[in-house]
């Protein structure tokens, strides 16, 4: 009985370890497609190389990557795709914590106006000359062209510099930068609903409780009608 008590206990410790685990790899993986994009590493001279050695970051193949401090996993600081015979910037998963991102020397035609999206920290990007920076280039605060590359540095705040409510989010909310002429808007202090239009406390354990119980519902009918064909069989 003393054992069986003690797996009880166990178990909900084992799924929460996998459950990390996984997320963790996955995490991992994702980083890793993006620094494998194409081959090579980030180069000492570069202006990723250059960055990644003042901020003693760690270089692995286009990437360099930091903690910043001992519970986080490494993230990407620092992305060099210079060079990658890239004609297309869709999507850059797992580089959205970059502060510089460098894209010359490519033949690129198009990027897509959400490629860098949610980039918040994103405070440089190097690009070929005839392409204009992330969002437009007025939502840049320096725009240089130099070297037959175009250097875009430090994205404007979307929102108004007081942090507090903004124009352009709907009234009792709250507006947050999120990338390159994006923001996002969230519902201020005892707000919620459709454009934060309902005042008072988010009903989670009414939600959540619901859900939780229609999701327990469905898994039992789906686990009693696997077991009546598995016996029928």
């Amino acid at each position: 009985m003393k054992m069986k008590a003690g797996c009880s206990q166990f178990k909900p410790v084992v799924l929460v370890f996998i459950f990390n685990s996984c997320f963790y790899a996955s995490y991992q993986l994702n980083e890793l497609q993006v620094c494998e994009l194409c081959s090579g590493a980030v180069l000492n001279g570069t202006a990723v190389g250059r960055f990644c050695s003042a901020s003693a970051g760690r270089i692995d193949g286009r990437c360099c990557l930091k903690h910043d401090n001992r519970r986080d996993p490494e993230h990407i600081i620092g992305l060099d795709l210079s060079n990658c015979s890239l004609t297309h910037v869709e999507e850059l998963h797992g580089a959205s914590t970059a502060l510089i991102i460098d894209l010359s020397l490519n033949l690129i035609v198009n990027i897509s106006d959400t490629a860098f999206q949610g980039f918040l920290e994103l405070n440089q990007v190097i690009l070929p000359r005839d392409i204009v920076c992330p969002g437009g280039n007025i939502y840049w605060e320096k725009v240089e062209v130099t070297e037959g590359n175009r250097i875009c540095e430090g994205q404007k705040n979307m929102c108004n510099q007081t942090g507090q409510l903004s124009i352009n989010c709907p009234e009792n909310s709250l507006c947050a930068p999120y990338g390159p002429s994006f923001f996002e808007c969230s519902c201020a202090d005892n707000f919620h609903g459709y454009k934060c239009l309902r005042e008072g406390e988010f009903p989670g354990l009414l939600v959540f409780g619901s859900l939780w119980a229609s999701t327990a519902v469905i898994s039992f009918l789906l686990w009693l009608t696997q077991r009546r064909k598995a016996k029928s069989l």
